[in-house]
């Protein structure tokens, strides 16, 4: 089986390192030459997409997640049947998943008819991410997810929780993209305004997945784009 891994924060980052252990060191690394976070569904049409092979199953790609994904599934490995993008270092919950590029590379496979998961860690301020505690817990999360059928038009979003030293292990959990906003606040400097919202104090849907995770659990969230019984 060929599974394509990638995100958005760049091919040296540690969540990518922690993705391809959770599989078992399997995969083949086609992933963003620089950091790319926040870049949503762009892509590259204009201009040339230099590729840089790295080794024999790893491609640094200078262009976007979603750009990756195209150059991966019709240029690299067309014979790919999964991919998966993250683990990406912040979380990608609710309308997060619009602006986030780790989620626009599955989604990107998802239109070509790959299935995908996205993975994502929650980052609580103060508090490192445990890379190895996150690969372990998206190894669980990865075997109970590809076992399934797979349905057209959908994939998988989720989001692991930032726990303290401790804490007890989190749940698997079912459930739906939370439907609230980002936290909306600008403050004022001279003739710009700056974003100054707050991620954590964001509003949150009871039982949806920013809730899940934010109280300490894994939220799992299939994503549909578009009704399977309607695929051709």
């Amino acid at each position: 089986m060929t599974i394509v891994l990638t995100n958005d924060d760049g091919i040296d980052a540690p969540g990518l390192a922690a993705l391809k252990q959770a599989l078992g060191d399997r995969g083949v690394v086609v992933a963003p030459a620089a950091h790319q976070s926040g870049c949503s569904h762009q892509v590259t049409t204009q201009t040339a997409i230099q590729i840089e092979q790295r080794s024999p199953d790893r491609w640094a790609i200078a262009g976007t997640p979603a750009d990756c994904t195209r150059v991966a599934l019709h240029q690299l490995y067309p014979q790919a049947q999964w991919v998966l993008s993250g683990i990406n270092a912040g979380g990608n919950l609710g309308a997060d998943t619009y602006i986030s590029g780790t989620v626009a590379a599955v989604r990107e496979a998802v239109l070509h008819r790959v299935p995908g998961i996205a993975v994502s860690h929650l980052i609580r301020r103060g508090l490192a991410i445990d890379w190895e505690q996150a690969a372990q817990w998206t190894t669980i999360v990865l075997d109970k997810l590809m076992a399934q059928p797979v349905q057209p038009g959908q994939f998988w979003n989720v989001n692991l929780p930032h726990l303290p030293p401790g804490a007890p292990e989190p749940e698997l959990v079912i459930c739906p993209l939370c439907t609230q906003p980002l936290p909306l606040k600008f403050a004022a400097e001279g003739n710009e305004v700056r974003y100054v919202g707050v991620y954590p104090d964001r509003e949150r849907d009871p039982e949806a997945d920013v809730a899940v995770c934010f109280d300490g659990n894994i939220s799992i969230t299939q994503v549909c784009l578009w009704d399977a019984a309607s695929d051709l």
